[in-house]
């Protein structure tokens, strides 16, 4: 597994087995793992909604969350974990990087 820090560039909407939807950031490497899952059935979908996002101070605080407490799933994956959005500043940002890309946010 590489331990590289990874820049997230992509917007992904994840359909869980259940049907609900949640949004992520990702790169083409993560998108591809969650391609995988989708086909090991541990999601049901995955659809990339924005490619090259603008990097900005939101992405940067976000990305940061994410190389720090996670990592890239290996290829061979055994299951498939969702990032949690802790609130206060992370959650901050990341709704700020929807906001931006227009990405509708739906009342949960």
């Amino acid at each position: 597994m590489n331990n590289e820090k990874q820049t997230l560039d992509i917007i992904e909407q994840i359909t869980r087995n259940d049907g609900t939807k949640y949004y992520e950031l990702a790169n083409i490497l993560m998108n591809g793992r969650a391609e995988k899952a989708a086909e090991l059935g541990m999601i049901k979908e995955v659809r990339i909604l924005k490619l090259n996002i603008p990097h900005s101070s939101a992405v940067a605080i976000y990305e940061d969350y994410v190389n720090d407490n996670y990592t890239v799933p290996p290829m061979n994956l055994k299951e498939w974990v969702e990032y949690d959005k802790p609130e206060g500043k992370v959650r901050d940002a990341f709704n700020d990087i929807l906001k931006a890309n227009k990405i509708i946010l739906k009342e949960e």
